[in-house]
């Protein structure tokens, strides 16, 4: 069965997911270039999106994961965010750089860029590959996105459908019946 099937159209493909990705690098290169940077990449859905930002990357960088929950299962947040696993770099006077793969409503995000700025840093920063601003309640400063999109239930490139979809190279939306 395609996905086709499964009612999911084609919203971004492999090419321009990397020319937003080689954007937002360019611009990362020229805003720290000679400065500390610790890369924090937020599990799951990130994974995909800051593994291909790396590779663009030409800072002298650390890269840390932190796992946060407040989907579970759902399509919804359920507005109580966990922390799974937690950074083992120390910030204090580095510039932090959150790398998320879509922002929805900011809620887990706003928990997270808090959490990081109490840790002494230089800086901390969001960085986002899509950013579905419509569905934003809580207000989050992003500084670096890669694309802006309409408000949509989204898969592949790291995005997923119950655990499952990450590893399409595309990134495909939900049709809904008429």
């Amino acid at each position: 069965m395609s996905l086709e099937d499964k009612n999911f159209t084609k919203y971004l493909n492999r090419h321009e997911l990397d020319a937003a990705v080689q954007s937002i690098a360019n611009r990362l290169n020229t805003d720290y270039a000679g400065k500390e940077v610790v890369l924090v990449g937020v599990l799951k859905g990130a994974i995909i999106f800051m593994a291909d930002l790396v590779r663009h990357l030409k800072l002298d960088c650390e890269v840390e994961f932190v796992r946060l929950s407040s989907y579970g299962r759902s399509r919804t947040s359920s507005g109580t965010v966990t922390v799974i696993k937690d950074i083992q770099a120390d910030v204090r006077g580095k510039h932090v750089l959150i790398i998320e793969e879509i922002i929805d409503s900011g809620r887990t995000l706003k928990f997270l860029y808090d959490r990081l700025k109490s840790a002494g840093p230089e800086s901390v920063e969001i960085v986002t590959l899509l950013d579905k601003a419509a569905k934003r309640i809580v207000d989050v400063p992003v500084k670096y996105v890669g694309r802006p999109i309409e408000d949509q239930f989204l898969i592949g490139y790291g995005l997923d459908l119950e655990e499952r979809c990450r590893n399409l190279p595309d990134v495909y939306y939900l049709k809904y019946p008429n």
